[in-house]
């Protein structure tokens, strides 16, 4: 019954809203929230209504969570210490001014840090929609701490104009340090209290880009959903995005309760993909943690298109291949895999997919 509830919730693009619980001997993790706009319909794809971000924020500190700094989790991961179940951290895309007027109070209430990855030239154009610097330097005395975002969030894995390799790269290091040397003008100290973090704007990223941030020093984040683990890629962590119908009450309680499903590896590892790769095909091996029954409980959704077939690649049951069933119409898609975990909670993967040149269709 519990496998047919989380289909129906996940066919309607709602995650489980099974009742927290603990899980024996779970893994090392944390989960990051991402938002971007706070109480502006204006905007229904990257907005989150204040009512919900309230409820959230008193069911985080209502129910035992621990809200860290994002870079005291990336701290433990690396250092192999303890991270607390239930640990979550909040992160926040763009600096929208609606950050400053709507959430920071709520957070500054709260005492709960987050993080905002900053998009340094509209602030510096003093773009209506944004907030200023003097607003930043306040928050940041609250709780708040900032970081890269790029100076134009532009599509980086995009190639304009047949532009080389060599020139692509040049601009977005360019675009990246400078963005960190306006955030370190303005902010100082406040930027970051630990490793260099970068946000992908869109969470667009490609192998190039990610080679090219982890020798720049960054650990970098994408917009796929998922918990973050000791296996996690460092340099394309996922969040789960909280906005519009994906923000929820009842998709905010499973998603906090996630647990990071045990990959060992996943081809391809580009999430960039051709017009003749759609719908893209996705291998995947699993890792130990799981039990056989447990791995037989694994489902895989594709976006908009609800539950895919998958075909197991082995009699132990540790890798899989899944497939969509149709074409995906707009710029970016997911597949998403869980696993019952018990006491309601889920192992969650999520795998991006790019189709640059296709056009924008929400924010």
């Amino acid at each position: 019954m519990r496998k047919l509830v989380l289909l129906v919730l996940l066919l309607a693009g709602l995650a489980p809203a099974f009742a927290s619980a603990s899980v024996p001997d779970v893994p090392r993790h944390a989960v990051v929230l991402l938002y971007h706009r706070f109480g502006d319909p204006r905007y229904p794809t990257t907005n989150i209504d204040m009512p919900q971000f309230r409820a959230q924020l008193n069911y985080l500190a209502s129910n035992g969570f621990h809200v860290w700094p994002l870079g005291r989790i990336i701290r433990h991961l690396r250092d192999g210490r303890l991270i607390p179940d239930h640990t979550v951290a909040i992160t926040i895309d763009d600096a929208y001014r609606t950050v400053y007027e709507n959430a920071y109070p709520l957070l500054r209430a709260h005492h709960f840090p987050f993080t905002v990855f900053v998009a340094t030239r509209v602030v510096d154009e003093h773009g209506d929609s944004f907030m200023t610097w003097q607003q930043m330097r306040e928050m940041a005395r609250h709780g708040a701490t900032f970081a890269d975002h790029t100076v134009d969030h532009a599509h980086l894995v995009d190639r304009p104009g047949g532009e080389s390799e060599k020139a692509w790269a040049k601009q977005v290091r360019r675009d990246v340090r400078e963005a960190q040397r306006r955030l370190q003008a303005e902010l100082g100290s406040r930027t970051n209290t630990g490793p260099k973090l970068f946000a992908y704007p869109y969470g667009e990223y490609d192998p190039a880009l990610q080679r090219m941030l982890q020798k720049m020093g960054y650990v970098s984040f994408g917009q796929q959903s998922g918990a973050i683990g000791p296996g996690s890629d460092l340099e394309a962590l996922p969040r789960f995005p909280m906005a519009g119908r994906f923000g929820t009450m009842e998709q905010f309680r499973s998603k906090i309760d996630t647990l990071p499903l045990p990959v060992t590896s996943a081809t391809p590892d580009d999430p960039v993909v051709s017009r003749s790769q759609d719908p893209p095909v996705m291998t995947l091996a699993l890792g130990s943690g799981l039990s056989r029954g447990e791995r037989d409980q694994l489902s895989c959704y594709g976006s908009n298109q609800g539950r895919l077939p998958v075909t197991w690649l082995n009699r132990a049951h540790t890798r899989f291949r899944v497939r969509a069933t149709r074409a995906f119409p707009e710029r970016r898609a997911r597949y998403n895999c869980t696993v019952p975990a018990g006491g309601g909670r889920y192992y969650w993967y999520s795998h991006p997919w790019i189709w640059p040149g296709r056009p924008e269709s929400g924010g």
